[in-house]
């Protein structure tokens, strides 16, 4: 009796000594992201609720929700939410066709295709500092080209800097920003083309399907699972990016690109109110957790279709 206790005992040692040894090989990685991802977010959590002025330091503690109170009644907030949108929706719509295409086209075998790769990964390997700061530059009509082509072609009555200009400064960026996430969904699409059995294809070349029909009916099946993944990290990677909106036109003129990111930076790095930035960014951080939820679940109702 006391042979077979013995022997359960020791079995549920080495069962529990199973269970433990991979999180013993993972302690590194989970210390580190405890110390560089959880640890940050809490302490941004904290300071939503909390009065956090540098240029006032003696006037600082909890404040419960007196942020978010005020954030409801900001103008320039919702304003700003609204060009997060316009901001993420356009340049997320150009990335992705354009992206799409450039993979289809990629797909194929031609002369110089590996060189034509390397060239469409270019702009995602410049700096988006460098980037926004070169498309500045080229929106520039002293020293830039492309006010004078959208003049030529009828787009602007004359040369002039569409970023000084509050009807038209957000295309500025949204167009570096379209540039500079094209070869995103190239690379990730593409991978993804590469991997539909080209045992597919050849039958539907046999039965005389269009080369719609084939897109349709095979290509866009085998993406689907991709696009859903790459659309939605894209999405989050876009509402979250203010790197080129600060650069080319710091949020001006009159706050006309100023997006929810670009308003949170300024807030807490030139004004100052690390408090009431935070409020923001956990609004931010919410708005996305839902859209990544309904993402989701319309992912698994086609999966399950």
């Amino acid at each position: 009796m006391n042979t077979a206790v013995v022997a359960i005992k020791s079995q549920k040692k080495i069962d529990f000594q199973r269970v433990l040894e991979p999180y013993l090989y993972l302690s590194p990685a989970l210390i580190i992201i405890a110390l560089i991802i959880i640890t940050p977010t809490i302490v941004g959590f904290s300071y939503a609720f909390q009065s956090i002025e540098l240029l006032n330091p003696f006037n600082g503690g909890w404040v419960g929700l007196a942020h978010f109170k005020a954030m409801f009644a900001d103008r320039y907030f919702f304003s700003a939410l609204g060009n997060t949108l316009d901001w993420t929706l356009i340049s997320l719509f150009f990335q992705f066709f354009l992206g799409l295409g450039l993979a289809l086209l990629l797909n194929r075998r031609f002369s110089g295709r590996k060189l034509v790769q390397a060239l469409v990964f270019l702009p995602w390997a410049v700096p988006t500092f460098l980037s926004g700061l070169t498309w500045a530059w080229l929106f520039n009509p002293i020293i830039g080209i492309l006010p004078h082509w959208m003049s030529s072609v009828g787009l602007l009555s004359e040369p002039y800097n569409i970023l000084s200009d509050p009807q038209l400064a957000m295309y500025g960026p949204i167009v570096a920003n379209v540039w500079f996430g094209i070869p995103f969904f190239a690379i990730t699409l593409l991978a993804a083309l590469q991997s539909v059995p080209s045992d597919l294809y050849e039958a539907a070349a046999i039965d005389g399907a269009s080369p719609w029909q084939v897109f349709v009916k095979i290509t866009l099946p085998f993406l689907a699972p991709m696009i859903a993944i790459t659309v939605m990290l894209r999405t989050i990677w876009i509402a979250n990016f203010a790197d080129l909106i600060i650069v080319m036109t710091s949020g001006g003129p009159a706050n006309s690109t100023q997006t929810l990111p670009s308003y949170i930076f300024t807030t807490a790095y030139r004004r100052l109110d690390f408090g009431y930035a935070s409020a923001m960014a956990v609004m931010l951080l919410v708005l996305l957790l839902f859209y990544t939820a309904i993402l989701l679940k319309m992912r698994s109702k086609l999966a399950k279709a």
